[in-house]
């Protein structure tokens, strides 16, 4: 992949923004933990192609998002579970549900894969949404890494307060690698913790675009030494942003 720029743009990037989006992108192209570097970046295709598909436009405008007729406009590169997960998790992940997450399973998809792909889903979105905001035209897609998945599954990894499983703080192992900032990390840094690899992948890039994980729960101390922004200027933002996408954090 070339060099990372955001040229075109009226705006000067943090250089740390554009490490972590190469790094990023250079993650995305590499085998993960299920998938390997051609699926994972077809993924990420897909990803762009669901957010112009009228299929989930409609389901998007309808009072329920059960029993919409029609298909996704997809790549075709795909399988149907990969696609309807896609999709959905794009265009309204608002009104997913556990039994709709059991169906894509039923299709053929194991949860690891479905976690990795999520966690695909998630990086892609911020960072052509950060290029949108500066903008300019989304990255283009990096040329696939060859190689096999890890396949690893963390050993403690248990169905509890989610639809999929998760490991706990508490029932990590040293095999599975660094996860969590602390012992008491918030759920919301559990829901990639099935595939540790992905867990690291996307906060590494998420936490450049809010703030490092330990420095978080710092309500008392300022952040001026990070960031242009000082910390009620940060929130405001973060909760206006929660709102629109109804988000509960």
């Amino acid at each position: 992949m070339p060099a990372l720029s955001f040229a075109g743009s009226d705006f000067s990037v943090r250089g740390d923004l554009v490490e972590a989006h190469a790094r990023a992108w250079a993650a995305i192209a590499a085998p993960g933990t299920w998938l390997d570097g051609a699926r994972r970046v077809a993924v990420a295709a897909e990803i762009r192609k669901a957010r112009d598909c009228p299929h989930c436009a409609r389901i998007k405008a309808a009072l329920s998002p059960n029993g919409v007729p029609g298909a996704h406009e997809s790549l075709g590169e795909l399988g149907a579970a990969e696609i309807e997960l896609i999709h959905r998790v794009v265009g309204d992940p608002g009104r997913l549900s556990e039994k709709w997450s059991q169906s894509v399973l039923a299709l053929g998809l194991a949860d690891g894969e479905y976690v990795e792909i999520v966690g695909i889903v998630a990086m892609v979105m911020m960072l052509d949404t950060f290029t949108r905001g500066l903008g300019t035209r989304d990255t283009p897609l990096p040329a696939p890494v060859a190689g096999e998945p890890t396949r690893h599954r963390p050993a403690g990894a248990r169905k509890k307060a989610a639809w999929l499983p998760l490991t706990e703080p508490e029932d990590a192992t040293e095999a599975d690698g660094p996860m969590y900032p602390n012992p008491k990390a918030g759920y919301i840094y559990r829901g990639l913790s099935l595939v540790p690899q992905s867990l690291r992948d996307y906060w590494a890039l998420a936490n450049c675009h809010y703030l490092p994980g330990p420095v978080i729960y710092r309500f008392d101390q300022s952040i001026s030494e990070l960031r242009a922004l000082e910390r009620p200027q940060v929130e405001i933002i973060a909760a206006r942003v929660s709102a629109m996408h109804q988000c509960v954090y």
